[in-house]
C-alpha cells in the first residue's frame, strides 16, 4: 500500500486493511480486493498493519484519488499528516486561510475552485478532530 503526496510517500508498506474517505463514504479494502478507482475527499485514512494487535496508523488526508489493482493499493492525496504529528497551529492557520478564501469567492473577489476550497476547510477541520482524539 502507498499513501503518496506531492512531497513524496507518507506511508509505504504491507497492510491488512485500508480505509479511505471516498467521495460517497468510507471505502474499506482488504487483500485481493477487486480493481477500483475512486475520488477521495478530505478525511481520515486508516492503515491497519495488524488488526489483531490494534496496530493502526491514522492520517488526516486531503482530497485525491485511490486505485486498487491486484494486491496493490495507492492513495494519491494533496496532503497526509500522521495523527501523532499534527501541528495544531498549522491546522488552525490552514483553516483560517481556507475559510477566508472561501468568503472572498462568495463575494466574487476570487476565482478559486469552490470544491477545492471546501476540501481545504474539511482537511484542516479533520486535522483538528484527529489531533483531539490522539
Amino acid at each position: 500500500m502507498s499513501l503518496v503526496t506531492p512531497e513524496g510517500p507518507a506511508f509505504e508498506g504491507d497492510v491488512e486493511m485500508l480505509v479511505v474517505p471516498g467521495a460517497d463514504g468510507e471505502i474499506g479494502v482488504l487483500a485481493r480486493h477487486a480493481p477500483l478507482v475512486a475520488l477521495l475527499n478530505a478525511g481520515s485514512t486508516r492503515v491497519y498493519r495488524d488488526r489483531s494487535s490494534g496496530d493502526v496508523l491514522e492520517f488526516a488526508t486531503g482530497p485525491g484519488f485511490f486505485k486498487v489493482e491486484l494486491d496493490r493499493a495507492i492513495a494519491l492525496v494533496d496532503d497526509a499528516v500522521l495523527a501523532s504529528e499534527i501541528d495544531d497551529a498549522r491546522a488552525r492557520a490552514q483553516l483560517e486561510d481556507a475559510r477566508a478564501e472561501l468568503e472572498r469567492l462568495e463575494r466574487g473577489e476570487s476565482d478559486g475552485d469552490r470544491w477545492q476550497l471546501e476540501q481545504r476547510v474539511r482537511h484542516a477541520e479533520n486535522q483538528l478532530e484527529v489531533a483531539g482524539r490522539g
